[in-house]
């Protein structure tokens, strides 16, 4: 049986919902988990050869099972916006790869299918805090600006669902929220009439309220630190805080931690939006990575912090 491989996030989905609309393969299995769980090929087990899609997901994370896979004889389609390292050279594997700050994956199934479900596209360009992207697919569109606002808080909402340490942090897993979505053919449709948007608007705003409490432990004219604590809150609206915090504030760059243990933090790092690069190049340097204009760290060790922190002045204030 072929292979739906996707992140939880906005665009993971809308890239999906997608091509599924343009294409529905019957029993497909799918293979997806919080934003933060990149490495989802080893999910995989050894099978007989099958069409495996890959979708917003770091083909960097996942080398050693994009190797075996095609060793194994299957066939790869990738699609993803992350900093990719070597692309591997294979009759098999099939990539549309694109890492420039203002493209994500949903825009590039988008090109694909040359707009055919662009609304989705729209709605992820937004979830992922790409605002100017967003605004500019939906010159080529008749939606008013009342729609447009709809799919902002939509990609937002379910780009704020993708985070979290665990499937069980989430207000509903990725898999489960792409089951909802297959029934609908236009994101507007699904905004006004699936009730776990209702939940999500709820729990998004309960969320960002506790996060505009959280101190900045660092702060100057070109960055600032935040210090969220280890919380299923904190874990779930790390993402959304930190774009919310990008776009107010365009000329810094937002980082934002999150205490794991006494002796690890999780990292949420947004460029400044008006240079929207170095973010996956601070974020690779400690065992992370992501896309120039936004990148994390899962495991950050105390040890390293002042380390961490001498790199991102470094890199964003000199």
């Amino acid at each position: 049986m072929p292979y739906d491989v996707f992140n939880g996030d906005a665009d993971g989905l809308c890239a999906l919902q997608q091509l599924r609309l343009h294409k529905r393969l019957e029993g497909t299995l799918l293979v997806t988990g919080p934003k933060r769980e990149t490495s989802l090929l080893r999910k995989i087990p050894s099978v007989e050869p099958t069409e495996i899609t890959v979708l917003d997901v770091s083909l960097r994370a996942n080398r050693s099972d994009v190797e075996r896979l095609l060793r194994d004889g299957h066939r790869l389609t990738y699609v993803d916006h992350h900093n990719p390292g070597p692309i591997p050279e294979h009759k098999n594997f099939i990539c549309y790869i694109d890492s420039d700050p203002a493209i994500c994956t949903s825009v590039i199934v988008d090109q694909m299918l040359e707009g055919k479900y662009r609304d989705w596209a729209i709605t992820a360009a937004f979830g992922d805090n790409l605002f100017n992207t967003a605004k500019k697919l939906t010159q080529k569109t008749n939606l008013s600006s009342y729609h447009v606002e709809k799919l902002q808080e939509l990609g937002e909402l379910l780009n704020y669902n993708g985070y979290g340490r665990k499937v069980e942090d989430l207000w509903f897993s990725p898999e489960e929220m792409f089951r909802t979505m297959q029934g609908y053919q236009s994101p507007l449709d699904f905004y006004g009439e699936a009730p776990e948007i209702v939940a999500l608007r709820e729990g998004y705003a309960e969320d960002l309220q506790r996060a505009e409490e959280a101190p900045s432990i660092f702060e100057n004219l070109n960055l600032r630190i935040y210090q969220l604590p280890d919380a299923a809150w904190s874990h779930r609206i790390v993402g959304a805080f930190s774009n919310l915090k990008a776009r107010n504030h365009p000329e810094q760059a937002q980082v934002v931690m999150v205490e794991k243990s006494e002796k690890t933090q999780l990292v949420s790092v947004r460029a400044p939006k008006k240079h929207p690069v170095g973010a996956d190049e601070i974020c690779l340097q400690f065992e992370g990575g992501g896309r120039p204009a936004a990148a994390g760290i899962n495991d950050l060790p105390a040890a390293k912090f002042e380390d961490f922190q001498q790199a991102l002045v470094k890199r964003f204030c000199i």
